[in-house]
């Protein structure tokens, strides 16, 4: 199955690891069914934590999230997770559970991990690995299944957003559980964003 990752939830991805860029960030990924072919379009993502959730706040998380997912008629496609370490691209066994888990509700789902060592604020080609459940176990996805809407017009956007500090204003469900007035959907981040998407395609 093809993917496609759209430039909302590429960049709401990259800010919550450059709002924490020394801790361990885990989310989920949204999106829908399109086709044919057979395509899983990522059209956003709700970060979740900055340090090992405990069982019961991470079952709250995904509960609401599949929520308010489902209110956008989007699906709970997928996981990302970006490490503490530099040079540690590699799967934590919770990223292994959940991913696991949604891969049973949604077939296609994929798991995708931050590359830290590409994570600058103009890196040259998409700073992610995309990983799929083949056999029960979690490999890269053929490159060639890989595809943004416009990954040109995807940097930029992050770039651009990154330069104005808007990981700062990025509500994870962690910032959500300290401070339930803390809207971890980010509507005003989302505004931020489709406000810069539409200067970059000329239509504002």
């Amino acid at each position: 199955m093809e993917l496609e990752v759209s430039g909302r939830a590429y960049a709401k991805m990259r800010l919550h690891a450059a709002a924490h860029p020394h801790a361990a960030v885990c989310g989920l990924l949204l999106g829908r069914r399109a086709g044919p072919p057979p395509c899983l379009r990522l059209t956003d993502c709700a970060p979740l934590f900055r340090r090992p959730p405990l069982g019961a706040m991470l079952e709250v998380a995904l509960n609401q999230v599949d929520v308010w997912a489902a209110r956008s008629n989007l699906l709970v496609a997928g996981y990302y997770q970006a490490n503490a370490g530099l040079d540690d691209t590699s799967p934590s066994p919770l990223a292994l559970k959940v991913a696991g888990r949604l891969a049973e509700l949604c077939p296609g789902a994929v798991l995708i991990m931050l590359d830290n060592r590409k994570l600058s604020h103009n890196p040259r080609v998409p700073p992610l690995v995309v990983l799929e459940q083949q056999d029960r176990h979690w490999l890269p996805k053929d490159k060639n299944l890989v595809m943004w809407r416009d990954w040109e017009a995807s940097r930029l956007l992050c770039k651009a957003l990154l330069e104005a500090k808007a990981h700062a204003r990025l509500v994870d469900f962690d910032a959500h559980l300290d401070d339930i007035r803390r809207d971890w959907t980010n509507p005003h981040l989302d505004a931020e964003i489709a406000q810069l998407a539409s200067v970059a395609n000329g239509s504002a």
